[in-house]
């Protein structure tokens, strides 16, 4: 296995220190332009990008760019035009609870959905399934399944599918594969990441070459990324947009606060999801996971983990991104894709990527989520660490969960090291304390997935035994009743007055009340 690489610049270096998880781009203010409503609802993509392979296999390097202009961000100046509310399926969250209160129940044979390759549950109650190119959910109203009438979307194009999660009453957002970009044949000296949008050319940040804008590097943007589906007022699934609009708070030359959003589209290409310091940078181009926020002061929000970060995305907005990484000797800056994304029983964003972990105590508004340096917002009790106890930092630690308990301890799984407390030393320390869990249950030597429920208990989803629980008393034991010795997905909505567990696994989706 090649270690994927993410070579820092000497000044994104020393942003790094302070723990700038949010890197690529300028270091100063990018003049907002107005184009919230020029959405390409059609996006096309490079059909010949593939994307499945292994998260932290790279062939080449991946130079994280630039310095973070995050250093003068975080003042508000204006309302969120992000909170868009305009879905039509299901209610929100706290109405009556529509599904089977039964302790387990297979709604794959229920409902006729079969097996899927990820699950996710909106606001509303509606539960989403995707399957390749076909989105489909089961309506909380009518409990049937409805699928979308074709592909659309990325999906339309021939762009592979990774995940979905569901945000507001009636709408979800599906995540794509795209590759990482590599070394250009026709611009061999250009940052890999960097997309020349402007006529002739156009100098990155930190260099002196100017490089002519390249039609066919344009393309690029349509691969990967995120579109937003929704329930119609007729109760069918349709595309509602590729996800391209970005938001973040900035300020000016004379300091004064402004929304940085920049363009959605340049020469008829959508933008997609890029760096929001710099839309130059497409540096978030493949969706590893996604977790929802079903509940609290930033509910139907969704969090996505890709090739490089996580993006925070509410309504048809986004801010990227931030990412734990760490450092070499020489200075080179270290980041595994993100498989692991939790939501603390406190609202807090757990991140975990190939080596390291980190925690976000999100603030409410969409444009600080990349905000790292101004106190009060986004703080953090783990910043960037590792467990020595498992490995040492430059070797891999494929972590694939990252989830808090109610009481308060955390746990992270790994695919092929197994289940681990961490214990928070100091947020700043670069490792924490790791305590191996389980290590007498051989099933627990490969974990996919966890989820901690109300009733303090983490569900442990493994690789080949299926699924576990650990108890409140700490305790472990399997869970009876699950069909499928390979768990996917694990999907907890607590916000109910009976928990409800998505479990999916190969053979299909099972859903535990009551936890």
């Amino acid at each position: 296995m090649v270690n994927r690489r993410l070579l820092g610049l000497g000044v994104c270096v020393g942003a790094m220190v302070l723990s700038a998880w949010g890197c690529g781009g300028s270091d100063g203010p990018t003049t907002p332009i107005d184009d919230t409503d020029n959405v390409d609802p059609r996006p096309g993509v490079d059909a010949g990008t593939g994307g499945d392979t292994d998260a932290g296999t790279d062939a080449g390097t991946d130079i994280d760019a630039g310095t973070d202009a995050g250093t003068d961000a975080g003042t508000d100046a204006g309302t969120d035009a992000g909170t868009d509310a305009g879905t039509d399926g299901g209610t929100d969250a706290g109405t009556v609870d529509p599904w089977p209160a039964d302790p387990v129940t297979n709604y794959s044979d229920r409902y006729g959905i079969g097996r899927v390759k990820s699950v996710s549950v909106d606001l509303g109650k509606n539960i989403w399934v995707l399957d390749g190119d076909r989105i489909g959910v089961v309506r909380a109203d009518t409990q049937k399944l409805v699928w979308v009438g074709g592909p659309v979307g990325q999906a339309a194009e021939g762009q592979p599918s990774s995940v979905i999660c569901g945000g507001e009453a009636g709408r979800a957002y599906v995540g794509y594969y795209a590759d990482d970009l590599g070394v250009d044949p026709e611009w061999p000296d250009i940052h890999t990441n960097f997309i020349v949008t402007a006529k002739p050319c156009e100098i990155p940040v930190n260099e002196t070459t100017c490089f002519p804008f390249s039609p066919r590097r344009l393309q690029f943007y349509k691969q990967g990324d995120v579109d937003a589906v929704k329930l119609d007022a007729s109760g069918q699934v349709v595309l509602e947009g590729h996800i391209n609009q970005s938001r973040r708070a900035n300020k000016d030359a004379n300091g004064n606060p402004f929304i940085q959003t920049g363009p959605t589209v340049v020469d008829g290409v959508s933008l997609g999801i890029r760096n929001s310091n710099d839309h130059h940078f497409d540096e978030d181009r493949a969706m590893y996971s996604c977790t929802s926020v079903l509940r609290g002061p930033n509910k139907g929000d969704v969090f996505f983990g890709s090739n490089h970060g996580v993006t925070r995305i509410r309504g048809l907005t986004y801010n990227a991104h931030r990412h734990p990484v760490w450092f070499d000797a020489r200075g080179s800056q270290y980041a595994g894709y993100t498989y692991g994304l939790g939501i603390s029983p406190d609202g807090d964003v757990l991140i975990a990527n190939e080596w390291n972990f980190g925690t976000v105590t999100p603030d409410t508004k969409l444009e600080n989520w990349d905000d790292t340096t101004t106190a009060g917002i986004n703080p953090q009790k783990v910043k960037s660490s590792y467990l020595p106890e498992v490995n040492s930092q430059e070797t891999f630690d494929s972590w694939r969960a990252f989830q808090q308990t109610t009481d308060k301890k955390y746990y992270l799984g790994s695919k092929d090291l197994g289940l681990w407390e961490m214990t928070i030393l100091s947020a700043t320390n670069p490792f924490q304390k790791g305590t191996r869990v389980g290590a007498d249950v051989p099933a627990l030597g490969g974990i996919n997935a966890l989820a901690s429920t109300n009733d303090g208990s983490l569900f442990i989803g493994t690789n080949t035994g299926g699924l576990y629980r650990l108890t409140p008393s700490k305790t472990v034991e399997k869970v009876a009743d699950v069909r499928g010795n390979k768990v996917l997905q694990l999907v907890y909505d607590g916000s109910g007055t009976s928990g409800m567990l998505l479990v999916l696994t190969s053979e299909g989706l099972t859903v535990l009340r009551g936890h």
